[in-house]
């Protein structure tokens, strides 16, 4: 191929071949020249690719196959660094001090602001380096893992980044696709073979994917190199599950779809090899335009504390601005003999210009009260959260779910303060309060019912109405598999046979064996064959239409293979064979799936299944009572808590099927709206359907989903439902899971009333008439303008229902909620009443009337509308909300909310990586809340206070001294005084208590749910709190400031002297540290003998640092000054009664406080004072109750992931699972395959050395 080798030629010499000449390619010296034509630009709507052909799409400049997921490079690491790092106003305004500070008005030395500010800068920059440096590597593993690219005839292995558009490679099985590829050829019969999705979208489940049959024999290296073709297709877009092109080979043209495209990122399984042709390259692929972040959030805590700080900087502004007042006034001429401004150098206190004095002093004053905002704060924080996240929410086993090995686990840091503040809580229901485990349990047939079994609903709405009703046993020879709960003997081991209607249900039963789109996998045999399927739903189905008789076994591109019983007669089986023509596939658009099949005996038939709406709407007119007894149990299935479709079908003659697959060809082969264009053609098919029947399949709720709820509740949350089940569905899941109960007034707001029913039924009836007397060709136009005027008159009069319901329904909640019943209010509604709600002009008499409501039920609602709902409360009522899913349908619902919890179902993974959290099982939010989430909101509320508290006491004590030094600007401390404070002196006891402190144990939080409204009503940080702790703040550093300055006057040295400026500064700062650091211990509710390591530690690391530092630094006023003081008697009596004093109001208010005006939390705590803590040191209470396999299983689900050296992508493989556990100190029985693969390592590194000697 050596048109794969001259592209490097070209490169460096030119364009061989311009845009306007023909293009020539010699592609084998064996084989004539064969010419391409003229190479077009690309078009902005699509690209062409040319296979097999590397100079002619050199000419389109695509992109190379390299990745680079790094955020900077050498020569943009430090500019680009820096600049994220100063976004931050608070680094940004310590840069403006420390360039303050290098000024002659500065009192401090530069050093004393530029160190700090450099350590954090240098910390934050090194780990920005450390995860770049990780991600770099990550890019060179996968850009340099190896792949054949056919060249030349053969299989050349190559690097990844080598690959280009166009180039035909060969993945084999277990390999990672490098690049967006064509199908061409695979080593399965038919052009099949199985990928996995999981690096994509989390689904382990194999999707299919097929070559067209015109390139089935590309799968040598000979015939591969033969394989010359043209691929028009969409630009490089981030939608994973649509591709539109078209494939021209040999003149003819091919359509393509995203089951002919091998996603980058997905691995080959059960197939030996697969070839294929490169379309989108690196950063063009799907999975890379999709690797965003998901939206940053920051919780309503960090948006206070901006709050606050601006409002200290307003302080910090005040002090100033009197400070500078206070300098132009005092600056005289009678003060010449203090020589302020010798020889005009400095113009700071002339009293000439006392405008320039004002301003200098200004600035001075800036740089003497900086430490007014601490540096650290932000350090700290991100500090604690880190912890938080990773130590106690990722390995709290009470969080731990041992049948599915998962913990929880936090994804973000950012929000953990944010779970305790929580007031709504927007959860999906399947998969989410359900367990996704469908099972087929009940369905009809030509109107007779089938199934005698009774659900947890039916069994909740007995005990709601007081009838006891037990769950019938099953017999002992009772049919149960996974996937089918299924108890009726009519239907079993051919029995259907003696139904009233046998035909009727073996199409019923081939509908379930051939409509879907599931995966065999396994031997094919009942016994051992497995199904891979789509959704859960769709494996129920193709596994009851085994039991019944009809096993799928087998699935080619073209063909389905089911082996039938009792067809023909009782106890006969046969295999039967039908051609699939056409896949109508499912979304969330069409609502229902339609395939197209052959008979052996040439008959065709369309087999749909779907939403009862969409299938009622498409059936032939007649069998009215067919109709309408199918609807009627289709509510009874609902009302019971169960997932129906519809089943119907329609016979196709060769006429009609042939013009309708010409106009659907001619759809799937459209560059443009393809997807558009394929709905509109099959409208044209799915009509004048025949009713078969519909199915029901049983969903069970979660273990303590009921009781996690009611605690929910009763902690003052309020919990909304927003699922896509029927209304009837819904009502029943909520009352099963307490939601509501009959002693709350329920509001419903439904678009299946009998006034929106009657309006609807009129175009049907109106089009009947005209079709009865035959006259529809001649009045075709009026028919249509009617049709279309009805549909505006059915929108109007659902829009002024709605209206109308939603203004009568809020004065009724007004007015019980402002009356004395007390009672509690819920509503319902479903997605087409919601559309109209979400009107701009009824937004907000939706939004008041449900935020009135103790819980909301939004029914039939998309994707789309769940987004909405939430964004309308979080942003139209201020109220912290969390939104909690399992499936892809949910995303939108947890990225629109404050917090997004993530449910680790079976649904794949892609709620989970849009979530900040993740858990496995809805019941683990009590404790996410209720512990984790209350406890982080305690305990960040205490940091941030305590860190406002301490550094305005610092300041305020300069602040006095500068009433006695003129407003000159002289500083009080030292600078590294200063500089330590924040940083040594008072850091570390701060962090333990963010880590550590806790009011009640986690039993009693869970116990007490009200204590968490505590959080709700942000009773622990807000600007009361800040304004008492301002008060204390302004006493204590008077306390500490007067008794130093009374020092000077009454104090004396062991010679008789009087105690100097750096004598006293000395002793009020030793005052001030143990003052603070003792208040922090006041702030706790838990004292351990961390929280005593750590104050203890703070207030001796400044005794050692204050003997060193006096002693090293002759040449500064500090010499000595510690030792001295030591020598008197004063000094001893001065940090023993300084904080007592400075202290005893804050001792006071909180005894007053919590005799007189307790908080819930000191309740709960004084009612249980005398019971023991059952765990220590104020760590994380877990609770094991796990057994020993367990808690293995558990220890491994948090030990360290290998990677894979070839591909970069994470696996998990059980052999790793020793050497890991022995790092980690968790004991692990021997594993065989330890032994071998040890011994095949040994091997290796071995023979080496045998071949040198």
């Amino acid at each position: 191929m050596t048109g794969w080798r001259e592209a490097s030629g070209s490169r460096q010499g030119g364009d061989s071949a311009s845009a306007g000449t023909p293009l020539a390619v010699d592609r084998n010296p064996s084989m004539s020249t064969i010419r391409l034509g003229r190479v077009q630009p690309q078009a902005p709507g699509h690209r062409t690719v040319f296979c097999n052909d590397r100079e002619a799409n050199y000419l389109a400049k695509y992109k190379g196959n390299a990745v680079s997921t790094t955020k900077y490079n050498v020569a943009t690491f430090l500019p680009k660094g820096l600049y994220e790092q100063f976004r931050r106003v608070a680094n940004l305004y310590f840069l403006t001090i420390s360039c303050l500070s290098f000024t002659p008005v500065s009192p401090v030395s530069p050093i004393t602001n530029v160190i700090p500010l450099s350590l954090v800068l240098f910390v934050s920059l090194v780990k920005e380096a450390f995860e770049d440096w990780k991600r770099l590597q990550n890019d060179m593993t996968i850009n340099n893992s190896s792949v054949e690219i056919l060249q030349e005839q053969r299989w050349e292995s190559l690097p990844w980044k080598k690959l280009q558009v166009g180039d035909v490679v060969r993945v084999r099985q277990d390999g990672f696709f490098p690049a967006d590829l064509l199908l061409l050829a695979s080593t399965n019969p038919d052009g099949v073979c199985y990928t996995e999705t999981a690096n994509l979208d989390g689904e382990t489940n194999l999707k299919i994917r097929k070559a067209l049959e015109k390139t089935w024999d590309y799968v040598t290296p000979e015939k591969a190199s033969e394989f010359k073709g043209e691929i028009h297709c969409e630009q490089p877009n981030n939608s994973l599950y649509t591709f539109t092109g078209n494939l021209i080979l040999q003149k003819q043209t091919l359509p393509l779809g995203p089951n002919h495209i091998l996603l980058r990122g997905c691995s080959l399984r059960n197939t030996e090899y697969i070839v294929g042709t490169v379309i989108f390259t690196g950063h063009e692929t799907k999975v890379m335009m999709n690797a965003m972040n998901v939206p940053s959030k920051r919780s309503t805590l960090e948006r206070k504390l901006d709050k606050v700080i601006a409002t200290l900087f307003g302080v910090l502004l005040s002090m100033c601005l009197i400070g500078a007042i206070g300098s132009a006034v005092f600056v005289s001429n009678k003060y010449h003999y203090l020589e302020l401004w010798i020889n005009g150098d400095s113009q700071q206190f002339n009293p000439n210009n006392r405008f320039v004095v004002f301003v200098l002093s200004i600035f001075t004053l800036i740089t003497l009260y900086s430490p007014i905002i601490p540096i650290s704060l932000y350090v700290s924080i991100e500090m604690i959260k880190f912890i938080q996240s990773t130590k106690f929410i990722n390995n709290d086993l009470r969080m731990y779910h041992s049948e599915t090995n998962t913990p929880a686990l936090a994804r973000t840091s950012n929000l953990n303060e944010e779970l305790g503040q929580v007031e709504y809580i927007f959860s999906d229901k399947t998969g989410t309060l359900t367990r996704n485990l469908m099972e087929f349990f009940k369905c009809s047939i030509s109107g007779e019912t089938y199934g005698t079994g009774v659900t947890e609903i039916e069994i909740g709405a007995a005990k709601r109405n007081g009838v006891d009703v037990k769950e019938v046993q099953k017999p002992s020879h009772a049919v149960r598999e996974k996937g089918f709960n299924f108890d009726d003997a009519r239907l079993m081991h051919g029995a259907w046979r003696n139904e009233p209607n046998p035909e009727m249900c073996k199409e019923f039963f081939r509908c379930l064996a051939i409509c879907h789109t599931v995966l065999p996998e396994g031997e094919e045999s009942p016994e051992k064959l497995r199904y891979q399927a789509a959704s859960p739903d769709e494996a129920a189905l193709v596994t009851a239409a085994k039991n019944f008789g009809f096993f799928f076994y087998r699935r080619t591109p073209t063909m389905i293979y089911v082996r039938e019983s009792h067809v023909e007669k009782m106890g006969k089986v046969q295999d039967a064979a039908y051609e699939i023509l056409n896949i109508l596939e499912f979304n969330s658009t069409r609502k229902r799936q339609s395939v197209v099949c052959r008979y052996g005996d040439g008959r065709l038939v369309l087999y749909c299944k779907g939403a009862d709406t969409v299938i009622y709407e498409r059936l032939a007119s007649g069998s009215e009572e067919l109709k309408k007894i199918s609807r009627e149990q289709l509510e009874q299935y609902g009302e019971a808590g169960l997932r129906t479709l519809c089943l119907a079908y329609r016979d196709l003659s060769p006429e009609i099927y042939e013009s309708w697959n010409e106009k659907f060809i001619q759809a799937k082969s459209s560059l443009r709206d393809r997807e558009r264009k394929l709905d509109e053609v099959a409208e044209l098919i799915e009509k004048d359907l025949t009713l078969i029947g519909c199915t029901a399949i049983e969903d069970k709720l979660q273990e303590g989903v009921p009781s996690c709820i009611e605690t929910l509740s009763r902690a003052g949350i309020k919990i909304w439902v927003l699922t896509g089940d029927k209304l009837e569905t819904a009502i029943n899941i909520a009352y099963a899971c307490k939601l509501i109960n009959n002693d709350m007034k329920q509001f419903v707001i439904s678009s299946e009333t009998d006034e929106i029913r009657d309006v609807e039924n009129r175009v049907s009836n109106f089009l009947a008439s005209v079709l009865f007397i035959g006259i529809i060709q001649t009045i075709q136009s009026q028919v249509k303008l009617f049709f279309q005027g009805d549909q505006v008159e059915i929108a109007q009069f659902i829009r002024e229902t709605v209206k109308n319901d939603l203004h009568k329904y809020h004065e009724e909640a007004q007015s019980i909620i402002h009356g004395s019943s007390g009672q509690k209010l819920s509503l319902l509604i479903d997605g087409k009443c919601l559309m109209y709600a979400l009107d701009p002009s009824l937004r907000s008499t939706l939004l008041s009337l449900s935020l009135s409501c103790s819980s909301v039920v939004c029914c039939r609602v998309s994707p789309l509308q769940k987004a909405q709902v939430t964004r309308l409360v979080r942003k139209g009522a201020n109220k912290i909300t969390l939104s909690i899913g399992d499936g892809a349908n949910d995303v939108g619902m947890i990225q629109a909310a404050h917090v997004g919890v993530g449910i680790s179902g079976l649904e794949g993974m892609q709620a989970v990586m849009a979530s900040d959290f993740a858990i496995a099982q809805f019941r683990f939010l009590t404790d996410l809340l209720l512990v984790h989430g209350r406890w982080s909101y305690l305990r960040l509320c205490k940091v941030v206070s305590y860190f406002f508290y301490k550094n305005l006491t610092f300041t305020l004590t300069q602040f006095w001294y500068t009433f006695h030094t003129g407003y000159s600007g002289q500083r009080f401390y030292d600078d590294w005084f200063q500089s330590l404070y924040n940083v040594i002196f008072t850091a570390l006891p701060v962090i333990i208590v963010g880590l550590l402190d806790k009011d009640v144990s986690a039993s009693l939080s869970k116990k007490y749910p009200q204590l968490y409204k505590e959080g709700i009503d942000n009773a622990y940080f807000n600007w009361k709190v800040v304004g008492t702790l301002a008060c204390f703040s302004v006493y204590q550093s008077i306390i500490v400031y007067n008794f130093a300055v009374a020092s000077s006057t009454t104090g004396l040295t062991s010679a008789g002297r009087m105690l100097g400026l750096w004598d006293i500064s000395t002793a009020a700062f030793t005052c001030l540290v143990i003052t603070v650091n003792l208040r922090l211990l006041m702030m706790c509710n838990t004292v351990t003998r961390w929280h005593s390591i750590s104050v203890g530690g703070s207030i001796l690391a400044w005794f050692i640092f204050i003997f060193i530092y006096a002693v090293v630094f002759v040449n500064k006023g500090t010499y000595y000054t510690i030792y001295v003081l030591m020598g008197t008697a004063y000094f001893y009596l001065m940090i023993v009664l300084v904080p007592i004093v400075a202290l005893l109001c804050d001792f006071l208010y909180q005894g007053v406080q919590r005799w007189f005006y307790p908080r819930d939390y000191q309740i709960v705590q004084e009612i249980h004072r005398h019971e023991p803590e059952a765990i220590g040191a104020g760590l994380l209470a877990v609770g094991n109750q796990l057994t020993p396999e367990e808690e293995r299983r558990y220890a491994f689900a948090l030990l360290p992931r290998e990677r894979s050296k070839h591909t970069g992508f994470a696996f998990d493989s059980p052999g790793y699972e020793s050497f890991f556990a022995t790092q980690q100190g968790v004991t692990t029985p021997q594993k065989p395959w330890d032994v071998i693969r040890r011994a095949s390592m040994r091997q290796k590194t071995k023979s080496p050395r045998a071949s040198q000697s």
